[in-house]
């Protein structure tokens, strides 16, 4: 573990960074952020990118890396379009992209944001081959986002950790279902801090909550209004196994913020946006990949035990 500013990093930077661009894909499209990563079978690295057009609306495009760092393979064409014909939610477009592989079904869960006239709200789609996509709709209406399914059901039923926007302002729930698409028992489990905090007023799941021993490791953004605009950065809680409603420490202090000049610089500056890990075959490094001022994607490694040690030494249970 190395230090900055006597604070300690961890999560190093790829120097290949930006690992992707607009400029990488095969074609034309404006900017390229916010994937959701999966590592396939085989060990190929699949990130399922949010990508816009210069409409201003977004789709997903596929990349495939054999070492999840450079030699991207990205389709030829869309992977993923919205379809307002038969999805009028998704009317402006899909966005922000979080993969979770659903073992009992054998198949890849993708919940997105799904933009319409009413607002973003939450919607699933499954997949086996990242090729043909069978789309169960929304699933959280508007305003709802930053969403994504456990890997397998808790007390007999699936998880949906989101983000929905409440007279009770922006803060992390949980909903469950016993088929994917009929969902309740709504609980709130991660409230935004209040006044001057760094995850004050707003917070959001990033990637897909990782199984350790442990516990279910939340990496969450927060988001922080200044004078010179939001500022978002990445903090990590810790929550039961078995109850996974119930947090067990959440972290003080940020872990992980825009400090390079492609996270400064772009459509939307100060902005680290993870949607996407992937864990080595070590079981320990964790890969994230994060969107860089709305503009680029971006490469951080880290120890999921080092996250696990900081998080006891700078930690607490949630008041």
């Amino acid at each position: 573990m190395t230090s900055h500013s006597k604070y300690e990093v961890l999560f190093e930077r790829s120097p290949q960074n930006p690992i992707l661009t607009a400029e990488h894909w095969p074609y034309p499209v404006h900017t390229v952020f916010n994937p959701g990563a999966v590592r396939l079978p085989d060990g190929t690295t699949l990130l399922l990118c949010r990508v816009e057009s210069r409409t201003g609306m977004s789709h997903f495009s596929a990349a495939r890396s054999a070492n999840g760092v450079n030699g991207w393979v990205i389709d030829p064409e869309p992977t993923l379009l919205p379809e307002p014909d038969k999805h009028p939610e998704e009317l402006w477009g899909i966005e922000d992209p979080r993969i979770t592989f659903l073992e009992e079904l054998g198949k890849y869960a993708i919940a997105y944001t799904a933009f319409g006239k009413a607002g973003p709200g939450v919607a699933l789609a499954l997949t086996s081959d990242f090729r043909t996509f069978e789309r169960l709709g929304v699933v959280m209406q508007a305003d709802d986002k930053d969403a994504a399914l456990l890997p397998r059901r808790v007390d007999g039923s699936f998880v949906l950790v989101h983000r929905p926007m409440t007279d009770q302002g922006a803060h992390i729930w949980m909903s469950l279902s016993p088929d994917l698409r009929n969902w309740g028992h709504h609980k709130l489990v991660l409230m935004a801090r209040r006044g001057s905090w760094w995850d004050a007023n707003k917070i959001g799941l990033s990637p897909p909550l990782i199984e350790t021993p442990r516990g279910w490791l939340m990496l969450y953004h927060g988001v922080r209004h200044t004078a010179a605009g939001s500022l978002y950065r990445l903090g990590v809680a810790l929550f039961a196994l078995d109850k996974p409603d119930q947090c067990l420490l959440r972290g003080a202090s940020w872990i992980f913020g825009p400090e390079a000049p492609y996270e400064w610089y772009g459509d939307v500056g100060g902005v680290a946006f993870p949607c996407g890990t992937t864990l080595g075959s070590d079981g320990d490094t964790l890969n994230v990949y994060y969107g860089a001022a709305d503009t680029c994607i971006a490469l951080a490694t880290g120890s999921l035990k080092q996250v696990l040690n900081w998080l006891d030494r700078h930690g607490a249970p949630p008041t």
